[in-house]
C-alpha cells in the first residue's frame, strides 16, 4: 500500500493510505509471465496511459473518503489493467498509483510541495516520474535526505516498539481514528514472560 505521513510542525500527525502501490502493477506484470515487476519502470515507460480508464478507476469512492482510512493488498488488484496490453496495462496501473497519491495529498490539511519516497517504488523510474507528473508534487528519493530508503518500515516497527516500551502513544486520532493518542500492546521476547 501507499501511504502517506504528514505531521504540521506541531500536534497534528496525519497518516494513512492513499493507494494501491506496486501491488497491482507487480501481479499484472507477473501474470503475463514477465518477471515479478516491471523493473526499472520499463513496460510503462513504453506504453500509453488510457486517460478514459484511469478516470474511471479514480472515481473509486476510497479516493474521496476522509482520513484515516487504510486498504487491504486486494482492494486493488491487476484486473484493473485486464485487457490492455503488457505496456499499457503497466502505464495504465503505474499512473493509476501515482494519481492516487495525488489525491490523497489533496486531502491534507496544507498541500505539500514535496514528498520523500520510501519503499520498492522508488526504484520504478515510470512510478518517480508518474508521481512528479500526476500526483503534482516533486517526488525525491529517500537518500536524497539521507534515509535508507528499504529500511524505513523496518525502522518504524522499531520506534513503535521502544514507545511501547517507554509507554508512549504510537496511534493517533488522524492516523487510525482513535478517540485520543493511545498506547498499548505488549512485546513478546522468545524464551521471556510478555512485557
Amino acid at each position: 500500500m501507499a501511504n502517506i505521513s504528514w505531521r504540521d510542525g506541531a500536534d497534528l500527525l496525519v497518516g494513512f493510505d492513499t493507494g494501491p502501490a506496486s501491488a497491482p502493477l507487480n501481479d499484472f506484470v507477473a501474470a503475463r509471465g514477465l518477471g515479478e515487476m516491471d523493473r526499472d519502470g520499463r513496460l510503462a515507460l513504453a506504453g500509453r496511459v488510457n486517460e478514459e480508464a484511469l478516470v474511471k478507476l479514480l472515481a473509486h469512492p476510497f479516493f474521496d473518503a476522509p482520513y484515516p482510512k487504510s486498504l487491504d493488498r486486494n482492494d486493488f488488484g491487476a484486473g484493473m489493467a485486464e485487457g490492455f496490453s503488457a505496456e499499457d496495462g503497466a502505464a495504465l496501473l503505474t499512473a493509476f498509483t501515482a494519481a492516487s497519491v495525488g489525491r490523497g495529498l489533496d486531502l491534507l490539511p496544507e498541500r505539500p510541495e514535496k514528498i520523500i519516497v520510501t519503499g520498492g517504488g522508488r526504484h520504478n523510474r515510470a512510478i518517480m516520474g508518474a508521481l512528479n507528473q500526476r500526483a503534482g508534487v516533486e517526488a525525491v528519493l529517500a537518500e536524497s535526505v539521507g534515509w535508507a530508503g528499504d529500511a524505513i518500515e523496518a525502522q518504524c516497527f522499531a520506534f513503535l516498539g521502544v514507545r511501547v516500551l517507554l509507554g508512549l502513544p504510537y496511534s493517533f486520532p488522524a492516523t487510525t481514528g482513535v478517540p485520543v493518542p493511545m498506547s498499548g500492546g505488549r512485546l513478546a521476547q522468545a524464551g521471556q514472560e510478555t512485557l
